[in-house]
C-alpha cells in the first residue's frame, strides 16, 4: 500500500473516510478534483467500491492518485447486479489488494429493494470482514436496528456507520461495538436538527468525517456535485456547532480514522 500524500504543514490534515472519486461524475476533471482536495488538506481519501463491476475503476483511481485507499464491497443499492458468485470475486479482490475496509456494504430500507437479498449479501460480507480482520463501511438507511442485530451476531473489527442518521441510542450501540459515526454534508443544513444535535452531543472520539462525493452535498453547494475539497468546511461547521476550533476537529477525526482503519501516523 503506497504512502498517503501529506498536506502542507500550514493546513490541517483531513481524512475523507468515504469518497467515490472513481465515479463517472468526476471523469472530466478527476485530476483537478484530487488536486483541490490535497490543497485543502485532504491527504487521504477512502474510495469504496459498490459492485464487482467497479473494482477495476476503484483500483485504477487508487493507483493513480496519492492518498486514495480502496475499500472493497458490494453495495445494497446495487443488488440488481450482484450475483452470489460475486462474493468469490470480492474475496479474490481482498486477497489481491488488501483494503482498509470491507465496504460499502449494508442495508437500505429507504428504497424498495428486495430485503432478503440485501441481507444475504450483507451477512456474507460481514463474515468476510470478520475472516480477514477488517473494519466495515456500513450503508445504513433506515436499517440501523437491523444492522446492529447482525453486528452483535457477527463480530467484526469495528467500522464506520456511513452517513449516520439514527437516534442517540442507536449511535451509542454502534460505538459500543467499536464503530465510528460518519458525518458529512447532511448535518450542515440548518434544518438537520437531529444530526446537528448528535454532532454536538456525541464524544468527539466517536466521529469521523466524510463527503460521500459526488453525493450528499453540503448546504453551501445545494444540489450541486459534492467534492472531497469540501471536507475542511464540513469540519469547520462541526467545530462551530461544538464551540471548538477546526484544528481540534481535524486532529481528533484524523486520529479516529487512522486508528480505526489501521493507517498509522
Amino acid at each position: 500500500m503506497k504512502q498517503a500524500q501529506t498536506a502542507p504543514s500550514a493546513v490541517p490534515f483531513f481524512i475523507d473516510t468515504h469518497s467515490h472519486l472513481d465515479a463517472a461524475e468526476f471523469d472530466s476533471d478527476r485530476e483537478l478534483v484530487h488536486a483541490d482536495a490535497v490543497a485543502a488538506g485532504v491527504g487521504i481519501q477512502v474510495v469504496p467500491s459498490v459492485s464487482r463491476d467497479n473494482f477495476a475503476a476503484v483500483a485504477a483511481t487508487c493507483a493513480r492518485y496519492p492518498g486514495c485507499l480502496p475499500a472493497w464491497g458490494l453495495h445494497p443499492m446495487y443488488i440488481g447486479v450482484h450475483r452470489p458468485e460475486h462474493l468469490a470475486d470480492l474475496r479474490a479482490q481482498i486477497e489481491t489488494q488488501r483494503p482498509v475496509a470491507v465496504g460499502e456494504i449494508g442495508l437500505d430500507r429507504f428504497v424498495d429493494l428486495d430485503y432478503p437479498t440485501q441481507e444475504y449479501f450483507c451477512i456474507a460480507q460481514l463474515k468476510l470482514a470478520q475472516e480477514y480482520d477488517l473494519p466495515v463501511l456500513l450503508h445504513c438507511r433506515r436499517a440501523n436496528d437491523e444492522l446492529l442485530k447482525h453486528l452483535r451476531r457477527i463480530g467484526v473489527r469495528g467500522g464506520i456507520a456511513h452517513a449516520f442518521n439514527g437516534s442517540p441510542q442507536q449511535a451509542q450501540e454502534f460505538v459500543k461495538l467499536g464503530f465510528k459515526l460518519g458525518f458529512g454534508g447532511a448535518f450542515t443544513w440548518p434544518r438537520a436538527n437531529n444530526l446537528r444535535r448528535l454532532a454536538v452531543e456525541l464524544p468527539l472520539d466517536a466521529i469521523v468525517l466524510e463527503t460521500d462525493s459526488p453525493d450528499i452535498p453540503p448546504e453551501w453547494i445545494g444540489r450541486g456535485r459534492n467534492t472531497p475539497a469540501q471536507l475542511p468546511r464540513i469540519a469547520a461547521t462541526l467545530a462551530t456547532l461544538r464551540g471548538i476550533d477546526v484544528e481540534t476537529v481535524a486532529q481528533a477525526t484524523t486520529r479516529n480514522a487512522r486508528e480505526l482503519l489501521g493507517l498509522g501516523g
